[in-house]
């Protein structure tokens, strides 16, 4: 120690975390003042990081909970180490669910896709969405920090990147879920199921009545399904997941449509 500045608490971010500092800690190691009473995952959420993006933490090379309370040095700063939380991490509850802010509608369509539960809604606020994750046992992804830091809130997660595809990938790599493509509704998070074509026909354009024989259909919204002109980017979608979580199944050919709405009828 130098100078005639107190012995504190050094922390040692890892590079993963580093983004989610605040930015006035984002350079050089942050050192704190330390009175022996704060606990160090007190202290790293005072620095910007959520606890739930970190995995172990150490005090002077030793691992201990985010409950823990380091004894203060006389002469030294106590070192921690913060990490971040391993990858793939193991789901908080299974089967895995996800409740996703307003802010990510794009991801929530896509792990529906994927057949992901998948709540989401485009206007919510943060204690409703804190209220639904908590009594649902709903995994909350969020880019928004303060809401991860909230001690009410039984699971989340802070989503990386900004766009939607880097956005999907973090979630996948980071929860590893098993995918069920095709069996979800896009819109809704309702469970998708085979339909006659007869039984619907009367809602389909002529065009599409014609081209297609193959229907699904939303059990919840009664939104209809079939292999439209975005079948081929849904498939593509689907196929990078597989390839990304590198686990086989079944060919993406195997179900997936595009989108229909009974009260405005086909898109052709």
């Amino acid at each position: 120690m130098t100078g005639t500045r107190r012995p504190g608490l050094r922390l040692r971010i890892d590079p993963a975390l580093r983004l989610l500092l605040h930015s006035r800690h984002r350079s050089g190691e942050p050192v704190v003042p330390h009175d022996g009473t704060s606990t160090v995952g007190h202290v790293i959420q005072s620095l910007g990081i959520p606890l739930t993006e970190v995995g172990e933490i150490r005090t002077d090379g030793t691992p201990v909970p985010a409950g823990h309370v380091p004894r203060p040095s006389p002469c030294a700063d106590v070192v921690v180490d913060v990490l971040p939380v391993a990858r793939p991490q193991p789901p908080p509850v299974r089967p895995l669910r996800f409740l996703l802010d307003v802010h990510l509608g794009g991801l929530a369509r896509r792990l529906r896709l994927l057949g992901l539960d998948t709540a989401y809604h485009t206007e919510r606020a943060d204690e409703a969405l804190l209220e639904q994750a908590n009594a649902e046992r709903r995994v909350l992804l969020t880019q928004d920090r303060g809401l991860l830091r909230r001690r009410a809130l039984w699971a989340g997660a802070y989503v990386r990147g900004g766009g939607t595809e880097e956005q999907l990938a973090d979630v996948l790599t980071r929860f590893a879920p098993p995918l069920e493509p095709w069996t979800r509704c896009p819109a809704c998070n309702g469970a998708l199921a085979p339909v006659d074509k007869a039984e619907i026909a009367h809602l389909l354009r002529p065009g599409t009545r014609r081209s297609y024989d193959v229907f699904l259909r939303c059990r919840d919204c009664a939104r209809i399904y079939w292999r439209g002109a975005h079948h081929g980017s849904l498939r593509a979608t689907v196929a990078a997941a597989r390839e990304l979580l590198d686990r086989p199944g079944p060919p993406p050919e195997a179900g997936g449509p595009g989108p229909v709405r009974q009260d405005r009828q086909s898109s052709e």
